[in-house]
């Protein structure tokens, strides 16, 4: 069946040559034809009617462009593919449930089981469980590489059988930047696509394709919607692979296919080969669909992007700087620090700003953690970033809690770290906010042992925590020199 995509000719223009700006608002819009609503309407429809039997035939065919059904596509989804596509400079977009979903069917569009996919190790830990859990299932496997700022490192692990080449643009939550055309020369020398996760940086901080990406994925549900009201995902495809160079690796794209009636989809679809299997298969038919509901507010979101994500990492930016200068704080992790592994990296490919996440250590673990967690009153407890407002969250007890230590360890989660995510607030308000969480951790340093009745044990305990705190944090500086290997 056909789908009038983001490269199609109904498509109006991308306004390549106007500004982010201007691209963030205008972008792949259409004219309402029936009423002349400026914004685009939120299509609630599951299905979509036919003429009569010659136009649902021709429909199903491919030979008539329009929709059938919403789980293929729907006009409300297709405005905001439009819009990300462009604003990312790719060729076309898929947008999904979420960003899990995202991931999912973009490799599962390249991969298949017996194939091999090389991960950078910082990755937030959700794609993680989905690499080694879901993926394994399939019998995808998924190697991780331990410094990812070697690219000889990720020459050394490429395989025969793999397949794929994946990093995120700023990892999460420990802010490494990742060499994108580096990486991308490594993967084309291999003959094998690179995907960048961009959800932590957003196309106005830096545009993955321009860098050789071949597919970036999102989660819309953080900076790109901004508001925290809606869960989606985003594929764009920058339309530049060659997948007819390897056929053998790419089986499903260069042969005959039943469902084309005969013809393969590199055939039929030519430089959006890889973008039509992703919609009319791996998303089709899995299922993850994103509500036409949910596709407005993430439009409605997008519009206003480079206004946040500009006030955001200039305020995070501050308190990275801010938080380094607390004695309470063994180290901060964010790429706009010239203290930052990544700092260089930074300034190549994040000069606009550096992102609005950021991770930080406290002396005295877990326990310190605790003090300063519940004291905080501006920043919202919660697992989200990218919201309009500032979040916080002890990635070791939450989202990285079902990894094993040594996971951990090399992905420098200890148990003394805190991310937070900055949002739109005074600058100043959110300082004095984290203030009452030192505040927390200095009384509860010195609480007298004899009225805070204190424990040999517990003194162990808190001064092991810390131990172990500088441990991990030697223990990952290694792993990221080479030194561990």
């Amino acid at each position: 069946m056909s789908h009038p995509d983001a490269h199609d000719h109904l498509a109006d223009a991308a306004f390549p040559d106007e500004g982010f700006a201007t691209q963030q608002v205008h972008a792949g819009e259409h004219a309402d034809a029936a009423f002349g609503a400026r914004i685009t309407p939120i299509y609630l429809s599951a299905g979509f009617r036919f003429d009569d039997f010659a136009h649902a035939r021709d429909r199903f065919a491919g030979d008539d462009d329009g929709y059938v059904y919403t789980r293929a596509g729907n006009p409300s989804n297709a405005a905001l593919e439009r819009r990300l596509a462009a604003i990312e400079r790719g060729r076309d977009a898929v947008v999904v449930a979420s960003g899990q979903a995202a991931l999912t069917v973009a490799v599962l569009a390249i991969a298949q089981a017996g194939d091999h996919v090389l991960s950078a190790q910082t990755i937030y830990s959700g794609t993680r469980s989905l690499f080694t859990q879901g993926f394994g299932r399939f019998g995808i496997e998924v190697e991780f590489v331990d410094d990812p700022r070697d690219l000889e490192e990720w020459r050394r692990r490429i395989r025969p059988n793999t397949r794929a080449v994946y990093a995120e643009s700023i990892a999460n939550p420990t802010g490494e930047v990742v060499d994108l055309r580096g990486v991308a020369d490594v993967a084309h020398a291999a003959g094998v696509p690179f995907i960048v996760d961009n959800t932590l940086a957003t196309p106005f901080l830096v545009r993955p394709i321009d860098h050789g990406a071949d597919v970036v994925v999102h989660s819309a549900s953080k900076f790109l919607s901004g508001h925290g009201a809606a869960l989606g995902g985003v594929i764009i495809d920058a339309g530049t692979f060659d997948w007819s160079a390897r056929p053998d690796s790419f089986p499903h794209l260069n042969l005959p296919d039943t469902g084309l009636q005969g013809r393969s989809y590199l055939g039929a679809h030519g430089a959006g080969a890889y973008t039509a299997y992703v919609r009319g298969v791996t998303a089709a038919l899995f299922g993850p669909v994103l509500s036409p509901f949910n596709a407005f507010l993430i439009q409605q979101g997008v519009e206003t992007l480079s206004l946040r994500v500009a006030r955001q990492s200039a305020t995070a930016a501050g308190i990275a700087a801010w938080l380094e200068g607390q004695p309470e704080v063994l180290g901060v992790n964010y790429p706009g620090l010239r203290s930052s592994p990544s700092y260089e990296l930074a300034r190549r490919y994040l000069p606009r700003g550096q992102g609005a996440v950021l991770s930080f250590v406290l002396a005295g673990g877990e326990a310190s953690v605790a003090r300063f967690y519940d004291a905080v009153e501006l920043f919202s407890r919660m697992s989200h970033i990218g919201d309009t407002r500032s979040l916080i969250l002890h990635p070791a007890t939450t989202t990285h809690a079902h990894l094993d230590a040594g996971t951990r360890a090399r992905g420098r989660i200890s148990s003394g770290l805190l991310r937070l995510s900055v949002g739109l607030e005074d600058a100043d308000d959110l300082v004095r906010d984290l203030e009452r969480g030192f505040a927390a951790v200095r009384a509860g340093i010195e609480e007298p042992s004899a009225a805070a009745s204190v424990t040999f044990a517990a003194s162990a305990a808190s001064a092991a925590s810390s131990a172990s705190d500088l441990a991990t944090n030697a223990a990952s500086r290694a792993v990221l020199e080479g030194s561990a290997r």
